[in-house]
Order: structure tokens, then C-alpha cells, then sequence
């Protein structure tokens, strides 16, 4: 089960380091003349990335990792969705000079891509300059024979010859058994232990979805697996309202600081929607501080916390990272008042009743085209900015019915819209949001349908 999700704004303020932001008492950065914000945290002048060192193996991370799960796209010469390299190309270096050294990627993402376009870019740079980070993400054949080619194809997709932070990739879905089947009965978990030693990985550790038991029983492990860092879902809404079967990020979060284990952050922006909020969520939040961006909350609260390593954020263009750069550079902790302003903000984020998707694709390709997570991020926005209409005696009816008639055309085509789905539950067991993907695209469609027929 997870946690309570009613605490007190004293305990609230404890379990997420809000001890941690006095800094009275805490070491001096060397030449810098300033104190940092959390013991082992490596913390430049203005302008310059905030690192925090790995307790392992003392590498100095980037608070703002790379997230290569949202690389920009553009059409090939048959209009099929290619990575546009160049973009990527440019990202990076702008990415490495302004101090980010952490690029997460997968064998999986961006329909196999990632991982090669991601390599290419790195490749530039002298690779002591960055860590990377990839996984084994096999999901749908764990035979060892294949989980051993896609663990050498990373190898050969990212051009390098050790792999700093290796991950099992999405655990908790289907709990032990479902892990012993991926990693454990084909061998696979003792291979990636030997290879440890061998340093071709740096650092092992696996990335959680699931529910509070599996996570206890992944942390039991712990004494024979030696788990070197643990990526998880954290942010001011999951802190204590995670919602499906996933785990509130405070329980995780405590569960690993009492093994001395470090997170590293994954939806920091809870798939783009603390981005975009709810508009009167939004004034909220530029009222309090006019000169940060509304993501910037996001950004900072995550990094709050002294047990965490390093944020990652899918920045898909420029202006996307230039502002985490910002937030980061240097990092702001929050303060006790702020955490219980974000508390307050989330718990009023309980009541818009948007889809828990987060964009990861991982329910893509559709086998019957339906571009998934396109639907439910469009009736995110719609639900956000007040264009959703609870029936046809609502005040904002015809505004709503038009606005969202005419959107949900423009942004997705005919042919891969709700009205496909026939319920063949092929995308339910690979997200990682617990999501039942038919049931929301049969009540969107619902939705549709009585806007066009004006029985709402």
C-alpha cells in the first residue's frame, strides 16, 4: 500500500530534507568562500552546474542529467520519424558546455533510435567529459540470448568500451517474479555483477515502478545485488499522491537514503504536466516567484533532497534546457515554506481529473495505429485549460465543445484516433503508470462522440 498521503507539514518538511536546508554547520566549498546546500554537494559561482558526488566511486554528477527519451524528431525522404541529428548534435554540446555530464538513453526509446543518435553525439566529446547511462530493457524476449545482444548492441549503439550507470530497467511491474523471470532465471544479473567487477559497468542499480511490497522486496536484495543507485519517479506530486499502483516518491525515497543508497530522479515534471498546469495552479506559482519559470519548481523541489544524485529531464529543445540550466546553475534549495507551498499546490492538482500519462511511448507502436499517448495528452491540455465540459448546461459548453472538437482534429489524424481502439489490451502491460489505456481511450471516445452528437 502506499503511504498515507495525509501528513502533517512538520513531518512533510522532515522527510523532504528540510533539515537539510540549514546550512549553518555545513563544510565550505573549497576557494569558493560559499556554504553548500547539502554535505558532498560540489556547488561552482553564479552561472555555473551544482554537482553532488557519488558516495561509490566519488564521480561528481550533474544535479541535471540528460533524459534521451524526448530527443527532437523530424521526417525522413519516406516520411517515416527519424531523430533529427543535427538538433541532438547541438543540444549536447550546449548541454556539456553549461557543465550537464549525465545522458540517460535506452535501447528502447525513441522506437530504438536513442541510443545510436544519443552515441554519435557523445562521441565528440572526450568521454571522461560524461557519463552515460543506459539499460536492459527487455520486455518482451528475456531469453539470455537476447538480453546478451541488446547489453553488447548498448556497447556498440553509444561507441564506448564501459557503460558508467547500468540499469534494469522499469522493475516492480509484475514484482519478483516478473524480475526473477528478466534478469535472475536467465542468468543475466549474475553476468551484469561479473561485468561490474570487470569495470565494462561503473554502477549498477535498476529503475522502479510498482507498488510499495515490490519495492521492499528489491530492497531486500540489496545485501546480495549491492545496488549502487535506484531511479525513481519523484516530485511534488508523487511525493505523497502517487496514483495507480506506483509507490508515493517519500516512502522510496527514505527506503533508500536508510541504505545509504542514492536516487536518481526520473519525472521530475510528471510527463510534462507540472509544466503545464492548470492556469490558475500556474498564476499561483509565477505569483510567488515571478522570475522562475513554472517548471523550475518542479526542478528544484526534486533536487531538494540530499539523497539525490541527479535530476533527469527530457529536454527536447533549447529553450527547454537553457532554462533547467538555470534552475540548476546553481541550484536554489527549497525552503520550509516552499515545500509546504508545493504540498498545498499538489494537493489542489488532486482535483483536475487528468490521465496519468507521462508521454514515455512505451504503449507504441499501437497494432492498430492509434497514436496512444497523443489522445491522452490532448485531453490533458484540454482538462488544464479549462476546455473540458461536465454536460451541455455548462456554462462554457459551446466554447469547450468547439475548442476541443477542433483540436483533437488538428492534432491527431482520423486514423489514429480513439475510435480505433478495440480494446486488445496490448499497450496495458507496458506502462509504467499502471494506466488501463482502452478504458481511458473508450471514455475520451465516449466524450467525443456526445460533443458531436450534442448530448452531453
Amino acid at each position: 500500500m502506499n503511504m498515507e498521503k495525509n501528513i502533517n507539514r512538520r513531518e512533510f518538511i522532515q522527510k523532504a530534507g528540510g533539515t537539510a536546508l540549514a546550512v549553518g554547520g555545513l563544510g565550505l566549498i573549497a576557494g569558493s568562500g560559499r556554504r553548500s546546500a547539502h554535505a558532498g554537494e560540489v556547488q561552482h559561482p553564479a552561472q555555473e552546474m551544482t554537482y553532488r558526488t557519488n558516495k561509490g566511486n566519488g564521480d561528481k554528477v550533474s544535479i541535471l542529467g540528460y533524459g534521451c527519451m524526448r530527443w527532437p524528431m523530424i521526417k525522413d525522404a519516406d516520411d517515416k520519424d527519424i531523430i533529427d541529428q543535427d538538433a541532438v548534435n547541438r543540444l549536447v554540446d550546449h548541454a556539456i558546455e553549461h557543465g550537464v555530464n549525465y545522458f540517460d538513453t535506452s535501447p528502447v526509446y525513441l522506437q530504438g533510435q536513442s541510443e545510436t543518435a544519443t552515441g554519435i553525439a557523445l562521441k565528440r566529446h572526450p568521454r571522461e567529459s560524461y557519463f552515460i547511462a543506459t539499460k536492459l530493457s527487455n520486455f518482451s524476449n528475456h531469453t539470455r540470448e537476447n538480453s546478451m545482444l541488446m547489453y553488447r548492441k548498448s556497447f556498440e549503439n553509444l561507441q564506448t568500451d564501459y557503460i558508467d550507470y547500468y540499469l534494469l530497467h522499469s522493475i516492480g511491474g509484475g514484482g519478483v517474479a516478473a524480475f526473477n523471470r528478466r534478469y535472475v532465471d536467465n542468468g543475466m544479473l549474475d553476468f551484469l555483477m561479473e561485468e561490474r567487477k570487470a569495470g565494462h559497468i561503473r554502477n549498477l542499480g535498476f529503475s522502479f515502478h510498482g507498488d510499495q511490497e515490490s519495492f521492499d522486496e528489491f530492497m531486500k536484495l540489496h545485501e546480495k545485488y549491492h545496488w549502487d543507485f535506484v531511479q525513481i519517479q519523484l516530485n511534488y506530486v508523487d511525493w505523497t499522491h502517487a496514483g495507480g499502483r506506483n509507490t508515493n516518491a517519500r516512502y522510496l525515497q527514505e527506503e533508500l537514503d536508510k541504505r545509504g543508497i542514492q536516487s536518481v530522479i526520473m519525472e521530475p515534471l510528471l510527463g510534462g504536466r507540472l509544466a503545464k498546469v492548470p492556469e490558475h495552479i500556474a498564476d499561483r506559482l509565477k505569483e510567488r516567484a515571478p522570475d522562475k519559470s513554472v517548471a523550475s519548481w518542479a526542478f528544484r523541489f526534486a533536487g531538494t533532497h540530499e539523497g539525490v544524485l541527479c535530476v533527469l529531464s527530457g529536454m527536447t529543445y533549447m529553450e527547454h534546457l537553457q532554462d533547467n540550466l538555470k534552475t540548476y546553475s546553481p541550484l536554489e534549495p527549497l525552503t520550509d515554506k516552499d515545500l509546504e507551498f508545493l504540498e498545498e499546490t499538489a494537493e489542489l492538482m488532486q482535483k483536475y481529473p487528468t490521465v496519468p500519462c507521462n508521454d514515455c511511448k512505451y504503449c507504441m507502436p499501437c497494432p492498430y495505429g492509434i497514436d496512444i499517448p497523443a489522445i491522452l495528452l490532448h485531453y490533458n491540455k484540454c482538462v488544464n485549460e479549462g476546455e473540458i465540459a461536465s454536460s451541455s448546461q455548462s456554462e462554457n459548453y459551446k466554447k469547450a465543445r468547439r475548442a476541443y472538437l477542433v483540436s483533437y482534429d488538428r492534432a491527431i489524424p482520423k486514423l489514429r484516433q480513439a475510435s480505433r481502439c478495440i480494446g486488445c489490451d496490448t499497450c496495458v502491460s507496458h506502462c509504467p503508470q499502471n494506466i488501463d489505456i482502452p478504458k481511458q481511450l473508450h471514455r475520451i471516445d465516449r466524450y467525443i462522440e456526445n460533443l458531436k452528437r450534442n448530448t452531453l
